[in-house]
């Protein structure tokens, strides 16, 4: 009976399990040619390798060191096929120790085929150890994405909820700062008004008549005095301001006082959203007042005693 069939090497072994031979013949070298456990695990850890399946090529030189470990890693894979049966021997006597050392026996082929069934069932316990790790790890894996996930989406959360209340803030400074604003405008109309009512004010008494002929003229005026009426009739004004929406707002001004008092009036009674943004216009005749009309008196514009102005977008 040839040698290399006294018993089945790692190699063999391996290719009767039906692995190729590049692969096995890369298993056993990288293993140290330690069993077929350490063959198999390097399998299962390299069986996605790119270059799995190209031939074994053996590194140059003495890789192991010393003169009984100087033949190459081809020479002792190959040794089991040449009748060498130095190394490759003695693995099979921890594979199948039922032989006496210096009396082994050729394996029948019923024995080579429980051999190989019992190395392809501890290949199929090591491969569901194997998937059974991986498996935790994917759970793991997937239990830290979700709890990066959470932590970003937190994190996120956060950031959209600090730019709401920073613009809430701001909102409400605007507003704050709109509201003074509007305030302070109107303030200094009511001052111009107590101004201009206690200026006019005095020099009416004086012009109309005497401190004791008040009561008096005050009932023959209606009847038939021409002139005093018509001058107490055009120190005021009397506006009425038609709105963009087609509403409109009246009020009173003093003759002396500016366009823009009136445009002023209408931003702060007006609901609609382009009270910002406008102009005015005198209907009839035609005339659309510019920024230098805004500063000249009522009177001036030919406003008195009434008049009627269109609100018009710029």
């Amino acid at each position: 009976v040839d040698v290399k069939m006294a018993e089945l090497t790692t190699l063999e072994s391996l290719l009767e399990m039906g692995f190729g031979r590049n692969r096995a013949e890369k298993a056993v070298a990288n293993t140290g040619n330690q069993g077929i456990e350490q063959a198999m695990d390097w399998l299962m850890e390299h069986e996605n390798d790119p270059d799995i399946d190209e031939p074994y090529v053996p590194p140059a030189g003495n890789v192991l060191g010393g003169e009984a470990d100087s033949q190459s890693s081809a020479e002792q894979l190959t040794a089991g096929d040449t009748g060498d049966t130095g190394e490759v021997i003695a693995e099979g006597d921890d594979m199948d120790g039922d032989n006496p050392e210096g009396s082994k026996q050729p394996m029948t082929e019923e024995e080579k085929r429980e051999q190989v069934k019992r190395l392809e069932e501890l290949m199929r316990m090591k491969q569901a150890e194997r998937r059974e790790r991986e498996r935790a790890e994917e759970v793991e894996r997937e239990k830290q994405r979700r709890r990066q996930g959470q932590e970003l989406q937190q994190i996120r959360q956060k950031i959209q909820d600090d730019e709401m209340k920073k613009l809430a803030d701001q909102r409400r400074k605007e507003k704050m700062e709109d509201k003074l604003a509007r305030q302070r405008v109107k303030d200094k109309i009511a001052r111009d008004r107590e101004e201009r009512a206690q200026k006019f004010g005095g020099g009416a008494p004086s012009s109309t008549a005497t401190s004791s002929q008040p009561t008096p003229p005050s009932p023959s005026s209606p009847s038939g005095q021409g002139p005093p009426p018509t001058k107490r009739e055009y120190d005021e004004s009397r506006i009425q301001v038609r709105l963009l929406d087609g509403s409109t707002i009246n009020t009173v001004f003093k003759a002396q006082e500016p366009l823009a008092a009136v445009r002023v009036y209408v931003q702060m009674n007006s609901s609609t959203p382009e009270a910002q943004d406008f102009t005015l216009l005198s209907p009839y005749p035609r005339h659309v007042y510019t920024e230098m009309d805004m500063e000249k008196p009522l009177k001036e514009l030919g406003l008195v005693p009434s008049a009627v102005l269109v609100v018009t977008k710029k």
